[in-house]
């Protein structure tokens, strides 16, 4: 099921920048290994759950795997060969804004060696420059 949200405050949201980035270096939050974007670009929900499905099938659902991020973004298009004016278009799709240095997947509880391969994986399915970060903090 692909990701949207239920409710929003404002249905239409105007565009701003994407160039900026989020921090210098991002820790993890809640695993042991992250894969962090090196690009700014908007993330469809059709590529988050692409990506999911890899992860998931690599690992065998034996690890707890986080998403942090959430297509939450509405796009909007005009139809063709309308005149200019008249307001704002109608709501395409949903996408995340993903900032460079964001952390878009975690995951925890398997050997490193497997979800290495997972995350290589769904690198390959995912459209920007990412790279994978181990923690080297212990959790207690």
């Amino acid at each position: 099921m692909l990701l949207r949200p239920k409710k929003t405050k404002y249905v239409k949201v105007q565009k701003g920048r994407l160039s900026r980035v989020v921090s210098s270096f991002r820790y993890l939050k809640g695993g042991s290994f992250g894969i962090i974007s090196q690009e700014s670009i908007y993330l469809t929900p059709y590529q988050i759950e692409s990506a999911r499905k890899v992860i998931s099938r690599y690992l065998k659902r034996k690890s707890r795997v986080f998403i942090n991020v959430f297509p939450d973004f509405p796009l909007t298009v005009k139809p063709a060969e309308m005149r200019m004016g008249k307001g704002k278009g109608n709501i395409k799709s949903w996408v995340c804004r993903i900032k460079k240095g964001c952390v878009i997947f975690e995951a925890i509880g398997v050997k490193t060696k497997q979800i290495y391969q997972a995350f290589q994986a769904a690198r390959k399915k995912l459209p920007m420059r990412t790279f994978i970060f181990k923690s080297c903090y212990k959790k207690n």
